[in-house]
């Protein structure tokens, strides 16, 4: 904000105007006007006239400055020498960070090719009055011995256009000059990104909220998720088309899987393309499969990643401040996944690592997870990123930042070996357990069964949202090379915590996960011993690990096994198992496959698996958007569904029985019958969809000798039918 200069200001600059002098010497001799005076000054206006001619002479009229331009902001040369480079100078303006950043281009004829980014993380700036000096030693993505660098830029006035930027490298080793680029100036932000957004119909997107509604750590204002990200130093435009998308045939609370989503942002994002940009998709819903308690959801589901996320006003929606704080949080939340910034609580995992900060008072933690709580948190938070994500925002290395660009995490700190270091003690009274077959065939997807328990007689209060994708547990991998991968799931989803007390007479929670593929495609893609352990970040900010179990993956051991394992093992065969099948035209050649599989090898134990996703998702219906933006549904296919998840539990049963080494583990067996008996009441035969679920309880019973376990299967078996 730019504010009058005190005349009492030491910095030289533009003299004060004949007629400001005249007011100064009025003040002098009379005192502060008074704007609303009782009565008129009375005096002989040539007597007046003279007395102030004789003053000003003789007062001493202290020269006052005009403001001048802040030199941050984002500077962009011509292409000289075929280089096109992009600068960001961040020491001086809101929130200044102290560094230098840019990227080059390459420039041949009507192409530009990015080529690499360089950031000065310690920067020597100099002020003058007429010009700003920052030298620095850059960190380049690409090998070179000038990494020294000089930028001047000439400071102007407000009333002026701000100066070019002249930047000149030169060597680290004998301080050698080289190439100089004079950069005009672009913006006052750093980065500049096109949002499109679209909502569905009967959805309300989110405009703004006022942050002084409700007790707050920072200055009231008016903040929407545009404004949000410039206060960040990122220029947010609208771009695109903005499209309410129609909700034929849904009904209006009709739901949304990560298949549904997948397809939606694809079939609809206009400004998509298969490449980095900075352009990113987000999309107002009302409701996931998984319920209210699901905020957001950031896609990275194949090819580019990071080019879109959804939000669900089940959950957030609303006018009240509070509803309005909470849409404006996860608006922004969801987007800087986007960006590529993890949790506030993962910062570990990023690359390069850095320490977690579950205190951090940033849109990227949870108010659920603060110290305190959540209102400790809202009460502190001033609606900022910390200063580490606006060093991200703003400088890093552009493949890490775009949308599109490198994966999100980028399988980051995986070499650090974090996941598995033992934890030297452990008094949360919680253990987290992992348990797997110990063996699998190549191509089999590989499931987890997860168990949080208290060891406490007085019972804990945990976070039972224990599958990975929730962000809550990570799952730690060591290939058969020595290689430490972290399991990253396709989706980053932000949902409110499930707060359990876990007690002598209930002390576990259970989930299961398919972790065989993820962002960074399969992981168990070859024969030999892999090692997992779990890590689960506890409320308090604990990080509790399991032992470490290993599995086998078994090689091939007939030509039928080697032929599976390669239908088995695409892509999109990969996400169709994460996403329990779609109908998404984009995962096609991952149907097809599976339907090859059934047809040729209708015996082979891994059929299974293709007909476990494929029936799972002809139970259900499938909403698709349309060229003309309409939102169509597919009926399920109840028959088709209960015929393949027949055979899928009857080989699994007899898997079990037999103690063979292929079939579901419990907790998908469980899945899995609850979807065949909902498919079997859909089509009408009530009397088989109730021989399932007994024979359900009857059979998951005798799996287990804990009592809590068989109550919640008995539970889940009476509230199968009324499921999505």
């Amino acid at each position: 904000m730019f504010t009058s200069p005190s005349p009492n200001d030491p910095e030289n600059g533009t003299m004060l105007s004949d007629h400001n002098a005249t007011e100064f010497a009025l003040e002098q001799l009379f005192g502060p006007t008074d704007p609303n005076p009782a009565a008129p000054i009375v005096a002989d206006p040539e007597t007046f006239h003279d007395t102030v001619q004789e003053l000003i002479p003789e007062l001493p009229i202290p020269p006052i400055p005009l403001v001048k331009n802040r030199v941050s902001g984002s500077y962009r040369s011509a292409a000289s020498s075929g280089y096109e480079l992009e600068l960001r100078v961040d020491v001086d303006g809101v929130g200044p960070t102290q560094r230098v950043s840019g990227d080059y281009y390459s420039v041949s004829g009507a192409t530009k090719t990015y080529f690499g980014s360089f950031i000065v993380n310690v920067v020597s700036v100099t002020f003058t009055t007429a010009q700003a000096t920052l030298t620095g030693t850059a960190e380049c993505t690409w090998t070179t011995d000038f990494r020294r660098l000089q930028i001047t830029i000439q400071r102007t006035t407000i009333f002026q256009s701000p100066a070019p930027a002249q930047l000149r490298w030169f060597s680290v080793t004998n301080n050698t000059p080289g190439a100089a680029y004079q950069c005009n100036y672009i913006s006052r932000y750093f980065r500049t990104v096109v949002l499109e957004q679209d909502s569905l119909v009967g959805v309300t997107p989110f405009g703004s909220y006022n942050t002084g509604g409700l007790p707050s750590g920072g200055a009231a204002r008016t903040l929407g998720v545009i404004p949000s990200y410039r206060e960040a130093g990122i220029d947010i435009q609208v771009g695109g088309t903005t499209n309410v998308i129609a909700n034929s045939g849904a009904g209006a609370n009709g739901t949304w899987s990560d298949a549904e989503l997948h397809n939606a942002m694809q079939a609809n994002f206009a400004l998509w393309q298969n490449i980095p940009q900075w352009k990113v998709w987000l999309f107002h819903s009302y409701q996931h499969d998984l319920g209210p308690g699901l905020y957001g959801i950031m896609f990275d589901q194949q090819g580019r990643q990071r080019q879109g996320c959804a939000t669900f006003y089940r959950g957030i929606g609303g006018t009240t401040n509070d509803q309005l704080r909470l849409q404006l949080y996860t608006n922004v939340h969801e987007l800087g996944h986007c960006f590529n910034l993890m949790h506030s609580w993962q910062k570990s995992y990023a690359q390069p690592a850095l320490p977690n900060r579950p205190s951090a008072l940033s849109w990227m933690n949870y108010p659920w997870n603060f110290p305190g709580g959540p209102a400790a948190f809202w009460n502190s938070f001033d609606f900022r990123f910390d200063s580490q994500e606006l060093i991200h925002l703003r400088h890093a290395f552009r493949d890490k930042v775009i949308m599109g660009g490198n994966p999100f995490t980028e399988g980051a700190a995986l070499d650090s070996g974090d996941l598995f270091a033992d934890t030297i003690e452990n008094n949360t009274g919680l253990q987290i357990e992992l348990e797997a077959k110990p063996s699998f065939a190549l191509g089999e997807p590989v499931v987890v069964e997860i168990r949080l328990r208290t060891t406490s007689t007085l019972g804990k209060s945990a976070n039972t949202c224990i599958h990975p994708k929730f962000g809550y547990v990570h799952i730690g991998i060591v290939k058969p090379g020595g290689k430490v991968v972290t399991y990253e799931p396709l989706a980053e989803y932000l949902m409110e915590p499930d707060i359990k007390l876990l007690t002598e007479e209930s002390p576990s929670a259970y989930d299961s996960a398919y972790i065989g593929y993820g962002k960074d495609g399969f992981y168990f893609d070859q024969p030999g011993t892999y090692q997992i352990r779990a890590s689960y970040f506890h409320l308090d900010g604990s990080r509790i690990v399991s032992d470490i179990i290993k599995i086998r993956v078994k090689s091939p051991l007939s030509a039928d096994d080697d032929s599976v394992a390669d239908l088995l093992l695409g892509d999109d065969q990969g996400q169709l198992f994460y996403l329990l099948g779609s109908d998404s035209p984009y995962l096609k050649a991952g149907n097809e496959a599976f339907d090859q599989i059934i047809d040729q090898f209708p015996t082979h134990p891994l059929t299974m698996y293709a007909k476990l996703a494929k029936g799972v998702n002809d139970q259900r219906t499938f909403k698709s958007i349309t060229e003309d933006k309409e939102l169509t549904v597919r009926s399920a296919k109840p028959t088709e569904s209960a015929a393949l998840l027949t055979d899928v539990v009857d080989q699994s049963k007899a898997g079990v029985e037999s103690k063979a080494s292929v079939g579901l583990d419990n907790i998908s067996l469980n899945m899995a019958m609850r979807k065949l008996a909902k498919a079997q009441s859909m089509e009408g035969n009530d009397e088989a969809a109730k021989e399932t679920l007994t024979d359900m309880v009857n059979f998951l019973g005798k799996q287990t000798s804990r009592p809590h376990v068989r109550k919640l299967i008995r539970e889940q078996a009476k509230n199968a039918l009324k499921e999505p």
